[in-house]
């Protein structure tokens, strides 16, 4: 039969547990409050409606594998390899799960800060001399419970904070794409001079042995009596400058293709058979596309991942303005605890360490409080202040972002479209040469025209090849450039993770990832609140402008 004790404690235990219902209730309440300080909103950032270099330009949108518009294997082969394996690629995915799980942690504070479960026993003995000292001196407790405090997010500081890990997330995503895009167009550039370099060795060769052939013409004419030593002297000089062009390029070569194989983190040897051209094919450069499609200014701004980058961290700065403001006022904080104790200590119950789960045992508490620092001289506007400041450099960064990849853009246009009107002027003069090459030996054979004729035409003839094949990379360098500047190339990675299997599995092996690295992490929730999408492009949100900004 139950005791009037009993029935009197438990129903104690019941009415406090009700009363922490309730106040979880209102704090739960309480949470959902307002959210103080600015809502972020795009900053606006000037761009011309259309390129002013239009010829050779279509408005279509950029080709997301553009490097395949180079119709070169190859390439294509060396670009697929640096994106499985350049380690600054790899650590910039890294850096996009950081993001991720320090996302986790704004979250984590939006809820009770402090969940403490403990638990003592310990013995006790108490002085005989000390005032109020009657009764048992010695004896043992013993102690089971949990403690929480909560500070509600009524003024919107926790999910300001969720907020900027948010921008922080999707920003990560756009810095890897930045490094994408970077590790496509420098690879594609070091290709382009890698060949080019082997064209003009080519060529370098190839008038070496004409220019031979030239010194053995001048050497039999000398001792035939026919021409001065002044020809032969001449000659052997040309051949001389000629041959000290080689090592020269064949540096250029190596330290090129030293850095290839360090964006593809392979060295140049395991390189070699794959820049190697095909037997009996000399080395040539890429031809780059006829036309470049380059979309319009405006897409800069959902498809260049830096600017994309630049805008994430203004949205992140807006959002720890609010966090800053929230501290002017009280923060409203639930604290309790609840506690099994018992004591072997005579107090007229007979209690002992055993009973501490006992109903009597129970003890707890569940409060509100509040503190408000009114007199903090001035610390906390200032800090808001330091944050709108921040805030606000954040926004020139973006709109200097945005003009910058304008201009490069339309830098690297600049340098296809002239390379390319260049390039039509010195193939003329590279033909030209050639046939002047050839009628100068022809009559100097036949003793019509001195040496200095042939050695002019020779001389031109190596350097106008020279500035042709320069020219020719030059346009497919230009092509590179433009692409880069437009920020093509990060969409193919779409449904890819931003880790490589072999990685994501040796992390796991070591720590509890949970969801963390699932390639579908940003479909899921972390305790209610959606994680931030990476989708690909997606229209600029309407109210913008265009030649002002959008």
């Amino acid at each position: 039969m139950t005791s009037c004790v009993d029935r009197r404690s438990r129903s104690s235990t019941a009415r406090f547990l009700r009363a922490t219902a309730g106040v979880t209730v209102a704090c739960t309440v309480l949470s959902g409050g307002c959210k103080v300080g600015p809502n972020y909103e795009r900053p606006s950032a000037s761009v011309n409606e259309q390129w002013e270099t239009l010829d050779g330009v279509q408005a279509a949108p950029t080709v997301p594998d553009w490097w395949g518009t180079f119709n070169d294997p190859v390439l294509a082969s060396l670009v697929s390899r640096a994106h499985a394996q350049n380690l600054s690629l790899r650590a910039a995915g890294l850096r996009v799960i950081e993001a991720r799980a320090a996302r986790g942690i704004a979250v984590g504070e939006f809820f009770p800060q402090v969940q403490n479960a403990y638990g003592s026993i310990g013995a006790s003995q108490l002085s005989a001399n000390e005032a109020a000292a009657s009764g048992d001196r010695s004896f043992a407790s013993d102690a089971l419970g949990v403690e929480a405090a909560w500070e509600l997010d009524f003024w919107g500081k926790f999910r300001r904070g969720i907020e900027a890990a948010d921008a922080e997330v999707l920003l990560a995503v756009a810095d890897f794409d930045a490094v994408f895009v970077t590790l496509t167009a420098e690879v594609a550039t070091n290709y382009v001079l890698v060949r080019s370099l082997q064209e003009r060795l080519g060529f370098a060769r190839a008038n070496v042995e004409l220019q031979q052939e030239t010194l053995e013409l001048t050497e039999t004419r000398f001792r035939a009596g026919a021409v001065s030593e002044l020809d032969v002297a001449t000659a052997r000089a040309t051949l001389a400058n000629t041959r000290a062009l080689i090592p020269e390029l064949e540096l250029a070569l190596r330290q090129t293709t030293l850095a290839l194989g360090v964006l593809l983190g392979q060295t140049p040897s395991d390189l070699a058979a794959a820049l190697a051209p095909p037997e009996g094919t000399p080395s040539r450069v890429p031809d780059a596309p006829a036309q470049i499609a380059a979309g319009v200014p405006a897409d800069l701004l959902r498809r260049r991942p830096d600017v994309r980058a630049a805008e994430r961290l203004a949205a992140a700065q807006s959002a720890r303005i609010g966090q800053a403001e929230a501290d002017l006022y009280p923060s409203i904080t639930i604290g309790g605890a609840t506690e099994f104790a018992s004591s072997s200590f005579d107090n007229g119950r007979n209690s002992d360490l055993g009973d501490v789960f006992d109903a009597d045992s129970f003890t707890g508490f569940i409060g509100l409080s509040v503190n408000w620092p009114i007199l903090n001289y001035g610390r906390i506007r200032s800090n808001i202040r330091v944050q709108d400041a921040r805030y606000e450099q954040a926004v020139a960064a973006y709109r200097d972002t945005v003009l910058r990849a304008a201009a490069d853009v339309e830098a690297g246009l600049a340098e296809f479209l002239r390379s390319r009107e260049r390039t039509g002027h010195l193939m003329d003069a590279v033909d030209a040469s050639n046939r002047s090459v050839e009628l100068s030996l022809i009559q100097y054979r036949a003793g019509a025209v001195d040496f200095i004729r042939v050695n002019d035409a020779q001389t031109q003839l190596v350097e106008q090849q020279d500035n042709l094949v320069v020219s020719r990379a030059s346009i497919a360098l230009g092509a590179v450039r433009t692409y880069r500047a437009l920020g093509g190339g990060w969409e193919v990675r779409a449904g890819s993770e931003y880790v490589d299997q072999e990685t994501a599995e040796g992390m796991r092996a070591r720590t509890n990832w949970g969801e963390v690295l699932d390639p579908s992490w940003q479909e899921g929730k972390d305790l209610g609140f959606p994680r931030p999408d990476a989708p690909g492009p997606t229209p600029v949100p309407d109210g913008g402008e265009t030649k002002g900004g959008l």
